[in-house]
């Protein structure tokens, strides 16, 4: 097995796919804090995925497999249990005789391989796949808490005879019964299950809402609420203080709105959950912002925006002093795209410190400072302290008020790069909006560099997409001329849990503030005044940016109607 792994160093280098130097810091990463090569090498971005499973394949003479276009025998995968699925991240894909074949990101572990041969009794043979596909597999055909899962849960929390009991008035709970209530295996399980499946679906939100005769359990998708489960109303106290058990917070208070966090370990990833309940008037309402760092990508250039409005992005970013303004309503990714920014400025040489409420994503090297209203740190208070901290670089989670917003222009306009967020809809209505908060327009045209207005749209599913050529109705909503056109429209399959998309990619407008508009500024001009001024400079529309991705078959365009509105 060592030749094999020698003949692969020597094809990745013969290659040019890693220098020298690059296998020799690996080695010495593994030798210092163990792990396999090839993983350390992708971690380190030296190689990618596809191209190592390239080598892999030529190296060891086995052909790549493509697991998504691969129907798995169900009886074949029970060769396999789900704990060493999981563990050796393996997954069985055909048997013949007596040789099961697997499929493996890691066809050198010949430790792997000797266990799956004691434990099946099987000869193994070993095909090689991306470890992405292994892992959406395992998750499809292993995963823990399946609709039947959850079923099975409703039973054993039924056969536990779990009762709620009420006063007269349904409105208190002694909360030593509660207590005991919620570490009861089925609260726990039930709830842990709720969590899951929301992960694996890929889900930014997820809400318990009690309704007058159930509890609502719903998944927001691709920025799309989906109700996923109708639970018996009586589960609505036990699974809300479980919530509020994981996020520290006070069980007894059922009459405040409670804020909270926690965090879980599923698979291998930490998930990171941001918790509000909020009493309504059939019990309390939970909102779970889903945190999943394995989801995120904090690089600007990933964020599907189009290059060129990438590159506006850095070179407004690369300036000494200023302040870029990302707007939009919640939801739209204004927070991932401030730390991809940030993240693109870090350097050594920068002293960089954030003011959140709360810090969503932790940044290595990064000075992150947590609002909290309730001991008196306002973002406004942070933001004085954090000048006497000699920052280069400043990101403020969201300006609320005049104070935050005088202080983060001031703190532009002395030296520093300021970053933040505005609730606003449109780039150009963002300056309207300054002007209302109390902000002098000269203040405003002195400090600012660019504001990005943005918003998220669904991905067309890859895998069921179908081409159709829309109407002359359609095309002149988009102003695009008559003659043959050809999009793309949803169709639904199980890759997409038949909605016809999978994932989301960002669009936007910039408006960068060049001298012209400096001046329109001044003058106090009006919304449509600035945005017809910024078109003619060049200013891209939500709706023009949209239909790009349209064009290029990314996106709908009913979901680029859906997202935008018509440009006046």
């Amino acid at each position: 097995m060592d030749s094999l792994k020698k003949r692969l160093y020597e094809i990745l280098i013969k290659d040019k796919i890693i220098t020298e130097a690059q296998l020799k810091k690996a080695l010495k990463t593994q030798k210092q804090k163990g792990g396999s090569v090839k993983d350390i090498l992708v971690n380190l971005g030296f190689v990618s995925e596809k191209d190592l499973m390239a080598a892999l394949s030529q190296g060891l003479g086995i052909p790549p497999i493509t697991l998504s276009r691969f129907r798995i025998d169900p009886e074949i995968l029970k060769l396999i249990s789900r704990d060493m699925a999981r563990k050796y991240q393996i997954v069985p894909v055909s048997r013949v005789g007596n040789i099961l074949t697997v499929a493996t990101a890691d066809p050198l572990n010949i430790f792997v391989m000797d266990d799956i041969r004691t434990l099946t009794g099987l000869e193994v043979c070993a095909i090689i796949a991306s470890h992405k596909e292994v892992q959406e597999v395992i998750e499809q055909h292993y995963g823990e808490y399946t609709q039947e899962a959850i079923d099975e849960l409703m039973e054993d929390m039924k056969a536990a005879d779990l009762k709620i009991i009420r006063g007269e008035d349904e409105k208190t709970l002694d909360s030593g019964y509660l207590m005991k209530l919620v570490e009861e295996a089925p609260v726990v399980k039930l709830t842990n299950a709720i969590m899951e499946n929301g992960i694996k679906s890929k889900a930014s939100d997820i809400f318990v809402e009690p309704m007058e005769k159930s509890l609502r359990v719903r998944y927001r998708v691709d920025g799309v609420l989906k109700e996923i489960e109708s639970l018996p109303r009586n589960m609505c106290e036990p699974i809300v203080s479980r919530i509020k058990v994981m996020s520290q917070l006070n069980i007894a208070e059922r009459r405040l709105p409670q804020d909270g966090r926690f965090k879980l370990k599923i698979n291998n990833s930490e998930v990171d959950f941001r918790v509000s309940v909020l009493p309504s008037s059939n019990g309390e309402k939970v909102a779970l912002r889903v945190l999943d760092k394995a989801q995120v990508m904090l690089d600007i250039d990933k964020m599907g925006f189009e290059k060129d409005s990438s590159e506006i992005l850095k070179k407004c970013a690369d300036r000494p002093h200023g302040m870029i303004l990302v707007t939009g309503p919640t939801g739209s990714g204004k927070t991932t795209t401030l730390y991809s920014l940030l993240k693109y400025v870090h350097s050594e040489e920068k002293n960089l410190i954030t003011v959140e409420d709360p810090v969503e994503y932790q940044i290595q090297g990064v000075n992150q400072v947590s609002v909290r209203s309730d001991v008196g740190l306002t973002f406004s208070g942070a933001l004085r302290s954090i000048l006497r901290q000699d920052p280069d670089v400043i990101m403020v989670g969201e300006i609320r008020d005049f104070e935050t917003v005088d202080i983060a222009i001031k703190s532009a306009l002395t030296g520093h790069l300021v970053l933040s967020t505005l609730h606003t809809t449109t780039a150009c209505g963002t300056v309207v909006r300054l002007v209302n908060m109390g902000v002098e327009p000269f203040l405003i045209g002195a400090s600012l560099v660019a504001i990005a207005a943005q918003r998220l749209v669904r991905k067309l599913c890859p895998k069921c997409k179908e081409k159709y050529e829309p109407g002359e109705q359609v095309l002149s909503r988009f102003n695009i001329g008559s003659g043959k056109k050809i999009f793309y429209r949803p169709k639904g399959c199980e890759h997409c849990f038949n909605t016809g998309y999978s994932g989301r990619v960002g669009i936007c407008e910039i408006l960068t503030v060049s001298p012209s508009i400096r001046n329109m500024i001044l003058k106090r001009g009006r919304e449509s005044e600035i945005k017809e001024l910024a078109r003619k400079e060049g200013m891209r529309t939500l709706r023009e940016d949209g239909l790009i991705k349209a064009i290029q078959g990314i996106t709908s365009l009913e979901e680029i109607l859906r997202i935008t509105v018509a440009d006046e």
